[in-house]
């Protein structure tokens, strides 16, 4: 097979319909097929942009962003689009307000500076390890995706690969902290008893075992 073109690589890989688990267990009236139309509005969004940067010789977006950045888009993207799709629930409009989503209605003006109802929402290139500011209480959901990163010479498309998530507690999370000389940010890790939760309550995978299929 010859090697992808950038032209090709501009259209994302479409999601495995048969890749949700309806029997997933998620929280403020947000359901499986809320998530999957919001993972093809982005889809469609990244495809037409790609699309529309490659006619002016301009690369892809997510080889032109550092990658925490466009892991930050894939995130705040699937934030503002699942409340289109699932009424129940608002963006947080407070600024860097926590967590990302909360239960439509709860707080005055959809506002809340940090509470613990409502989801958290993370895109990220990996697998497990993912990452926090604090440990804390919070229902959380990654979107697990691969795409090329500016380092990257070989073109291949957007795909998203897992979506995971569950009810954390602070003892779900590693802290790491800093040293008073070091400028890093402080961040807390999902430690294996979360990993392990958050898996066990999968909601998208794009290739689909035979025990995956059993457990669902």
């Amino acid at each position: 097979m010859p090697p992808m073109t950038e032209r090709q690589a501009c259209m994302p890989v479409p999601l495995n319909p048969d890749g949700f688990n309806t029997q997933a267990q998620l929280p403020y009236g947000l359901q499986t097929q809320h998530v999957q139309a919001a993972m093809a509005d982005f889809l469609d969004f990244l495809g037409f942009v790609n699309q529309q940067l490659n006619t002016k010789g301009i690369q892809r977006l997510e080889t032109m962003l550092m990658s925490a950045n466009f892991s930050s888009i894939v995130g705040e993207f699937m934030s503002s689009t699942l409340p289109k799709y699932c009424p129940t629930i608002v963006k947080n409009k407070y600024h860097n307000g926590h967590p990302d989503l909360i239960p439509a209605g709860k707080y005055p003006n959809d506002e809340a500076q940090h509470v613990t109802e409502g989801i958290e929402i993370k895109g990220s290139r990996y697998h497990r390890g993912w990452q926090g500011h604090n440990p804390e209480n919070i229902w959380l959901m990654v979107f697990v995706f691969d795409s090329n990163r500016p380092k990257d010479t070989t073109p291949r498309s957007f795909r998203f690969e897992t979506v995971v998530g569950d009810q954390l507690t602070k003892n779900d999370w590693s802290f790491s902290g800093r040293s008073t000389t070091s400028r890093r940010t402080i961040t807390a890790s999902v430690t294996d008893s979360g990993y392990q939760k958050m898996s066990a309550n999968w909601i998208y995978k794009a290739y689909i075992s035979q025990s995956s299929s059993n457990e669902s």
